[in-house]
């Protein structure tokens, strides 16, 4: 009888789901952060960093190879600790450790902004290591997809006339506080190593910046590590407090090992 064929089959899937037979369940997306937390750091607690950092990134970025992202500290002006370094995570990029920053003792740095690549929809997350020894944590997600296999924006002529060329830029005249906002910019393609060149069809090698110190004076404001996430013509926008320095010099090197050096007057009255 037709009935019973039905309930006969019925029960023949459910044994077979039973005896482990049946179909599959959907798999649960993975998640690459437990391991990057115990690549990165050393498997070290997290707190949760909201009252300590924010992170900010569009939520659909508009290129994949030039997504904004903006990290700010949130400390209470009478908190007593003070952030050390921020390191920079995109989970699902092929390097997904895309920069560390490390902030100078006395630079006060509230407000770092840079360009990163993003690969795929991912989670991003930035974690503040503070005075106190502790690791806090916030992250977002970005929908984004190519970043790094994106071909260059300049030709190869044109990335190397410029390459190592810095720039720096403030942009408004110090706060009540001594703060004031500053740029540094690098002519340097930054190849990730997935690009391909459109006429040989093969993959251009890793080429970037993986080092960055800046200093007012002989002053730390910015130490940064990098990596194939940071953008073509890296650029570090920041906040910091000024200690009436009347200069300002910045170092980079890249992975040939060729540094770059560039220095330039301040004019505090800007």
């Amino acid at each position: 009888m037709p009935g019973h064929s039905v309930r006969l089959l019925c029960m023949l899937g459910l044994l077979g789901v039973l005896a482990g037979g049946g179909p599959a369940l959907a798999a649960e997306p993975y998640d690459p952060w437990p391991g990057l937390v115990q690549d990165i750091f050393n498997n070290r607690p997290m707190q949760d960093g909201a009252g300590v950092i924010a992170i900010e990134m569009p939520v659909r970025a508009e290129d994949a190879a030039i997504v904004p992202v903006t990290l700010r500290s949130k400390l209470a002006p009478d908190d007593n600790r003070r952030v050390r370094a921020i390191t920079l995570v995109i989970d699902q990029n092929p390097a997904p450790m895309a920069a560390k920053f490390e902030l100078g003792p006395d630079a006060n740095v509230s407000e770092i902004s840079t360009r990163v690549r993003v690969n795929n929809y991912t989670d991003v997350h930035a974690v503040a290591e503070l005075s106190d020894g502790q690791l806090y944590m916030v992250k977002t997600y970005v929908k984004a997809s190519g970043g790094c296999s994106a071909p260059a924006a300049k030709t190869a002529d044109d990335a190397k006339s410029r390459l190592g060329q810095m720039r720096y830029r403030q942009f408004a005249r110090p706060s009540e506080n001594g703060a004031r906002e500053a740029q540094i910019m690098i002519g340097h393609p930054n190849n990730s190593g997935l690009q391909m060149d459109q006429v040989t069809q093969l993959y251009i090698p890793a080429f970037f910046v993986n080092e960055l110190r800046l200093w007012q004076d002989d002053s730390p404001v910015l130490a940064v590590e990098g990596g194939i996430s940071l953008s073509e013509d890296p650029n570090i926008r920041f906040t910091y407090v000024s200690n009436g320095a009347r200069n300002f010099r910045a170092e980079a090197r890249d992975t040939s090992g060729q540094i770059y050096r560039n220095e330039w007057k301040i004019d505090q009255g800007m």
